[in-house]
């Protein structure tokens, strides 16, 4: 089983329409057997207790080398560049879109 990280945007646009974005792709991950890890469904966590937005960073950084491979989905966004680059840097895969990441799991 795969560990597949979800990056995409979360502050840019509606907030709630991102979070459904990595659910979404959550779910298609796991129908492929995989084992995805969605870092935006820390939105809910913040719900219930915020906590300062480096927090968050912070944690979503230090998921990105216990990774398989990142996917980056489409939209602008600093947050998921960031954790682009640390899986670069880190020599993690980083694939862009659907196509590229069902073609790295064949």
């Amino acid at each position: 089983m795969t560990i597949i990280y979800i990056t995409s945007p979360y502050t840019i646009g509606d907030v709630a329409a991102n979070v459904a974005v990595q659910m979404d792709a959550a779910h298609r991950i796991l129908d492929a057997g995989h084992c995805p890890v969605a870092p935006l469904l820390s939105h809910y966590l913040h719900i219930h207790r915020q906590r300062p937005y480096r927090d968050w960073v912070e944690m979503d950084l230090a998921l990105i080398p216990k990774m398989d491979v990142v996917l980056r989905l489409p939209g602008e966004s600093k947050g998921a560049d960031g954790e682009v680059a640390l899986a670069k840097a880190l020599g993690i895969r980083v694939v862009y879109g659907w196509t590229e990441l069902w073609e790295t799991l064949a």
